[in-house]
Order: structure tokens, then C-alpha cells, then sequence
């Protein structure tokens, strides 16, 4: 439907009303831009041998060299198992901490306090990387680590190094992603939770509804949607576990569980004396094509049982 002169200049009339926001905008579309759009050209080396001196356009095409490469590498399927199972554990671990904690902020009595329980929740979000896997560090230190002293103070002796321990890594880079961003997670849930109109909980307490039915019948079904969009959206990060954490908590004695791509595509591409720009760029292009071929079938389930979805 065709707009008229009138209801074009009322329509210019509003934004040029709200331009504030407008500019606001604009900054994150700015970010995506030049962080997001721009690197795309340089996607290119993935099919070329890239040379410094000769630049994107002056190195040759070779095709898809460099992803037979990774394929036959022997790390593929290990990066690509490692990435994923952390990943997946983080995803699904992680989804109904915030919203448990969001319940549980709207419905414990603890109005004096509340805004405090909720600041220590939220803290730890705050905590740079670099300190956090200095934290973790330190607290699984067999010899005077916190976990040791808790254990001695009960006639025990804690000897188990966990950050040697393979197999312990992924519950470790987990269960403290969770513990450091459950309480920011949480606010998205509290929002929805403020909109659900309270004449549905009188009703239901008038019915003689209990409050894990008023929470259940309720309360889930409006946190459903937004459960199920950053599931989706979760999906779409599923091979882009952050590879500062990883590799500052990674050592040899747990390297071959905690090997993942992001971590491998660094050492290979910015830390390597001679890096492989071309091969990590490959790397980088075949983990972004998998993961959108992710989004579409998440988003295509989610859409297909009702819930909501992206498009």
C-alpha cells in the first residue's frame, strides 16, 4: 500500500521527532558494518594463496585448496568434536539458570535485599576474561587453592588438579560460564516476566492455583518464545566458543580436549611465527557456513511447532 504525500511528511514529521533514537541506532549499525560487512571482502583468501606483497586481488586463486587441507589434516574431526561438545553443554546447561534465577527473583520475599542478591548475580558478568581464568585457576589449585583449603578445613587433603584432568575441562569452562553470566542472563528473562499481566495470576489463585501452577501454566508459557529465540541464536555460536577463556585455562595435560577451532585457527593465524592467513581464513569460512546451516534448521523446527522463530 502506496503512502500519500500527506502521510509521508507525518511519517518524516515523527522521525525527525524521534532522531535521538535514530542515532542510537546508528552507532550498532555502524559496528556491524565495518566489523561485520567490510572483513567479508577479505573472505576471499580462503580460495587463494594469499601473498602480503601481492595483496587480495594479486594472489592466486587455488579453489578449495586450503578446506582440503583442514579436511585432511588430521585435527579436523578433533577441533570439530571438542568445539561442539562444549558448545552443546554450554548451551543446554546454561539455558534454565537464568530463567530459574528470574523465577526466583520475582517470587522470594526478599524485597529488602532483593537488589542486592540480584548486584552480586549480576557482578561476575563484569569480570574480564583475563581475570576470570585467573580465578578459576587459582580456586582449583590442588596446593592452597580455595577448593584445597575448604576440603582442609573438614580433615581432608584435595590433590585432584582438575586443569590436568582432559576430560574435566569442558565442566570446568562450563559450569563457570554459567556461574559468571546466569545473573546477566537474567534480565532479559525478569523483563518478560514484569509484562505478564498479574489479573492472570488472581485468576488463577481465585481457582486455588498453587504457585508452581501459577508458575508452570503461566509464567513458562510467556518465557517459552524467548527460551526458544536464544536457543536459536545459541545455535548460530555453537562452533564460536570464545577462544580467550579456552586458551588461557588450556594447558598440555588437557590440550586434546581443549583444543577447539577458535583457539586453533589463533595459533595458526596471529600467533604462528610465520602465519597461515589463507588456511585459518578457510577455517573460519567453513565454521561460519556451518553454523548458519544451523540457525536455518533450528529456526525451521521452531517454526514448524509453533514456537518463535527468527523469519
Amino acid at each position: 500500500m502506496k503512502l500519500t504525500k500527506e502521510q509521508k511528511r507525518k511519517q518524516r514529521k515523527k522521525m525527525a521527532g524521534m532522531w535521538q533514537l535514530y542515532f542510537l541506532l546508528l552507532l550498532p549499525i555502524i559496528y556491524f558494518i565495518v566489523f561485520n560487512y567490510i572483513p567479508m571482502y577479505g573472505a576471499q583468501i580462503a580460495f587463494k594463496d594469499y601473498l602480503t606483497i601481492e595483496g587480495i586481488w594479486g594472489s592466486p586463486w587455488v579453489g578449495l585448496k586450503h578446506f582440503q587441507r583442514f579436511i585432511d589434516s588430521g585435527m579436523m574431526w578433533t577441533l570439530v568434536k571438542n568445539t561442539l561438545s562444549i558448545s552443546l553443554y554450554a548451551l543446554f546447561m546454561g539455558l534454565p539458570f537464568p530463567v530459574i534465577l528470574a523465577l526466583l527473583f520475582r517470587y522470594i520475599p526478599l524485597k529488602k535485599y532483593g537488589k542486592f542478591i540480584q548486584s552480586v548475580t549480576y557482578a561476575p558478568h563484569f569480570i574480564s576474561t583475563v581475570v576470570m581464568a585467573g580465578i578459576i585457576v587459582e580456586a582449583l589449585n590442588p596446593r592452597g587453592g580455595m577448593i584445597d583449603t575448604i576440603v582442609g578445613l573438614f580433615g581432608g587433603d584435595w590433590e585432584t588438579n582438575l586443569m590436568g584432568i582432559p576430560e574435566a575441562f569442558s565442566s570446568v569452562y562450563v559450569w563457570s560460564g554459567i556461574w559468571q553470566n546466569m545473573g546477566f542472563g537474567a534480565i532479559l528473562y525478569c523483563a518478560v516476566l514484569a509484562g505478564v499481566d498479574t489479573t492472570y495470576h488472581e485468576a488463577a489463585m481465585v481457582d486455588g492455583a498453587t504457585l508452581a501452577q501459577r508458575v508452570w501454566h503461566i509464567d513458562i508459557p510467556f518465557l517459552v518464545p524467548q527460551i526458544v529465540l536464544s536457543l536459536i541464536l545459541g545455535m548460530g555460536n555453537v562452533l564460536n566458543v570464545g577462544f580467550e577463556k579456552a586458551l588461557l585455562l588450556q594447558n598440555t595435560l588437557n590440550q586434546s580436549k581443549s583444543e577447539m577451532i577458535s583457539t586453533y585457527v589463533y595459533k595458526m593465524g596471529i600467533a604462528a611465527a610465520l602465519p597461515d592467513l589463507s588456511y585459518t581464513t578457510a577455517i573460519g569460512l567453513f565454521k561460519s557456513v556451518i553454523a548458519f546451516v544451523l540457525v536455518v534448521v533450528v529456526n525451521k523446527i521452531a517454526r514448524k511447532y509453533g514456537e518463535m522463530s527468527i523469519w
